[in-house]
């Protein structure tokens, strides 16, 4: 059975956790591969009654709202455990059970060190900053690649887990003391602090990717759910505006320990328009009462953070850079239903860098912060569209706006989302 990647094709927050809760019923596990709590997942899921439930997660998997499913946190994932506790009791308390989750034992761990390390960095580096979460991401990948991070399973030898944060502090005690005038962190402090979660842990932690390899093995879907998006990724995003992981359908792979030969399919989730928080460049970004137009009936307000989003135009060739990287064999198109009310609707078709027509994706920084959007207009509509269950639901010009983008980005729309909540959703292609 198929292992599907599900990924961001712009600037993340296009609304992947909807389409992963949307296959939720029909997998079997869902897997986070990369990140942690600096993004988040806004699902919206309608009762019998006709009220609705919201749910905002920002370390678990979408699967976790799904039962039968097993929601899965990868190897390639750094994870704040006070956050982990704090969202499974979050859920527990309104009736949802966690009980099915289970946690890589190489999963790295976010300590607190990181977590100071991260703000006072973006302090300091002032103008230059990159608009991070200041949740300690960044710095607990770099401790990663640079061979000093804690693991899972290190919680679970209490001689290795104190011999690693004394390594880890005996350069960070020197950054926070003598560059930014911090006081240095007490290795007891950040052990007895980790030991804290060990018990409640133990039951979650597993080798993930065996269990992922015997699912597969079994006929079992499963479903690879990435964090942020392409556009942020740390190789292939606006560098150096971009996140600490690998956000793309190859992080999939490197995040969960499934090979590639077992991907079958890639979906992209892009936005009918853009958006992006942090630092960088964003040629169709929005300065006037669209972009807070946009921002205001779309809710383009940080999951995690609460920050405003920065709006703009959708950008077709971000989408095809997004299809080519990932391999996308199928969009979906989520928020449709915000861009109801425009006279007409603008595309970014090009760019105009230094006065040359540029068709791609700008190959360098320079080019990209120059780049200008090309426009075409599309007609808009005025009619509510969020009742629409079929293509032919929606008006003609929002069917020739749907069709428009499918053809400028890569690979084929196959459901269009028309709101918030599970079932305000056209399926035109089966994503399974």
């Amino acid at each position: 059975m198929p292992a599907v990647v599900i990924v961001g094709a712009q600037w993340g927050d296009e609304g992947k956790g909807k389409a992963t809760d949307l296959l939720g019923s029909r997998v079997d596990y869902v897997v986070k591969f990369n990140g942690g709590n600096n993004a988040g997942h806004t699902v919206v899921i309608r009762n019998p009654d006709g009220t609705a439930e919201t749910y905002a997660l920002h370390l678990l998997p979408s699967g976790i709202l799904s039962p039968g499913c097993v929601p899965v946190i990868g190897n390639g994932v750094v994870v704040d455990l006070s956050v982990l506790f704090e969202e499974i009791d979050g859920l527990e308390a309104r009736g949802i059970d966690t009980s099915r989750l289970v946690v890589s034992a190489n999963a790295h761990v976010i300590a607190d060190y990181n977590r100071t390390l991260d703000k006072v960095t973006e302090r300091f580096l002032g103008s230059r900053k990159i608009g991070t979460t200041g949740r300690g991401i960044g710095p607990t990948y770099a401790d990663k690649m640079n061979r000093l991070g804690i693991r899972i399973q290190d919680l679970f030898d209490e001689k290795i887990l104190r011999a690693k944060v004394e390594g880890a502090l005996e350069l960070k005690n020197q950054i926070l003391t003598k560059v930014y005038n911090r006081r240095a962190v007490e290795v007891d402090e950040i052990v007895e602090e980790l030991l804290s979660y060990t018990e409640r842990l133990r039951p979650m932690v597993a080798d993930t990717s065996l269990l992922l390899h015997d699912a597969l093995r079994e006929d079992k879907t499963v479903l690879l759910e990435a964090g942020q998006a392409t556009l942020l990724d740390v190789d292939h995003g606006t560098y150096p505006f971009v996140t600490s992981s690998s956000a793309t359908s190859a992080g999939a792979c490197t995040g969960s320990g499934i090979p590639p030969t077992e991907i079958t399919r890639v979906i992209g989730i892009v936005k009918a328009y853009a958006t992006r928080v942090g630092e960088g460049p964003f040629p169709t970004e929005l300065f006037d009462e669209d972009g807070e137009r946009l921002r205001v009936n779309g809710h383009e307000f940080g999951t995690t953070t609460g920050r405003p989003r920065r709006c703009g135009w959708y950008d077709a060739p971000v989408a095809r850079y997004a299809a080519r990287i990932n391999g996308v064999t199928d969009f979906v198109l989520t928020k449709l239903d915000v861009l109801t009310g425009w006279d007409r609707i603008p595309v970014c078709v090009a760019y105009d860098v230094d006065g040359e027509r540029v068709e791609e994706m700008p190959t360098t920084q320079t080019g990209f912060h120059h780049a200008k959007p090309i426009y075409e207009y599309f007609e808009g509509w005025s009619e509510d569209i969020s009742g629409a269950r079929e293509f032919a639901d929606l008006p003609k010009s929002a069917q020739t706006y749907v069709e428009a983008l499918e053809q400028m980005s890569g690979s084929r729309i196959s459901t269009i989302g028309v709101g918030p909540g599970r079932e305000q959703t056209i399926v035109v292609h089966d994503l399974l």
